[in-house]
């Protein structure tokens, strides 16, 4: 687990996998890992297989997210939260460690199970969390910031306008919406887009533009973030490699404007000695770009440059 993760969500999943000694898990993973693949609910989804093995990659890709909208919107301080499909409340401890302003969060989930798990989790919250049965589309109280990570998947697509609104309404200030990165999550992130800047959303990210997005066909716009595995982690995943990477896609839309890089860069950059090679999402579509080895100062620049990052010309020197 990532050392933000192991400050409170990390020593309070351990002490429950501890009380709860459900044995060996790298089966429960497997049937859990190949249910999310199929893209199955989380109705009969294993707890403990769960926390060793989902929850540490969750809230990696949802602290990924939260590091784009405090870098996009530094002024954005939120001092409630709403935890939609909240599960244990990995978003929630996500958000504790981006915003300390927080003071209050109502964490919604409508698999009971989960809400226990939820309620044995919430006190190592460094502020009040109150957990609430219901589904997405269940009335919702408003909150400045609201999080729906990985849960529209429990929803058909043609359910994805209505949910994404939905959300809008509760949120006052920033909504954050977090799905795997694989074209079936960017399709309904891509649905929840187009319906969110018809009411009137600002866009923060990833997108840098309210034009229509440019991803048609195979391609599907996500990004990958590497989480350091725990022992028990590599152990319940078979795991040899002391990380992996984490793919996902995400919006964010905002009730005020933010600021935005002029591009995104949508896959990993291509440093050879010609140049450095970026495939960018910008206003005018999917564009591919060439910074010069020549160009010195850009170069070196350039090659700092990763998956998911903002682009702007002007910031190499290339304008």
């Amino acid at each position: 687990m990532s050392d933000e993760l192991s400050v409170r969500f990390g020593p309070a999943v351990e002490a429950w996998l501890a009380k709860a000694q459900p044995g060996p898990l790298r089966e429960k993973v497997g049937t859990l890992r190949h249910a999310y693949e199929g893209g199955a609910s989380s109705a009969r989804v294993d707890l403990a297989a769960y926390l060793a093995a989902r929850a540490p990659a969750t809230f990696a890709a949802i602290s990924a997210t939260l590091r784009q909208i405090k870098s996009l919107a530094p002024e954005f301080a939120p001092v409630s939260l709403l935890d939609v499909g909240a599960g244990p409340g990995t978003a929630s401890f996500a958000a504790a460690a981006h915003f300390p302003s927080l003071t209050q969060a109502r964490l919604v989930e409508g698999d009971a199970r989960f809400a226990a798990l939820a309620e044995e989790l919430a006190p190592q919250l460094p502020f009040a969390a109150t957990v609430h049965r219901g589904s997405l589309l269940n009335a919702l109280a408003p909150a400045n910031l609201v999080i729906a990570a990985y849960v529209l998947a429990e929803l058909p697509l043609d359910q994805m306008a209505q949910a994404a609104t939905h959300l809008w309404r509760a949120t006052e200030t920033v909504l954050l919406l977090v799905e795997p990165g694989t074209p079936q999550g960017f399709a309904r992130i891509k649905v929840a887009r187009a319906a969110l800047l018809k009411a009137g959303g600002h866009l923060i990210g990833p997108c840098t533009h309210g034009e229509a997005c440019p991803m048609q066909g195979a391609d599907w716009c996500h990004f990958k973030t590497r989480l350091q595995r725990s022992r028990a982690h590599m152990h319940a995943k078979g795991g040899i490699v002391p990380f992996e990477d984490e793919a996902f896609s995400w919006l964010a839309v905002a009730r005020f404007a933010a600021r935005r890089p002029e591009a995104r860069i949508i896959a990993p950059p291509q440093v050879g000695k010609a140049g450095v090679a970026l495939r960018l999402c910008t206003s005018a579509g999917l564009q591919d770009e060439v910074i010069a080895s020549r160009a010195k100062p850009a170069y070196k620049q350039a090659k700092k440059l990763r998956w998911g990052d903002g682009f702007s010309r002007h910031e190499t020197g290339e304008a």
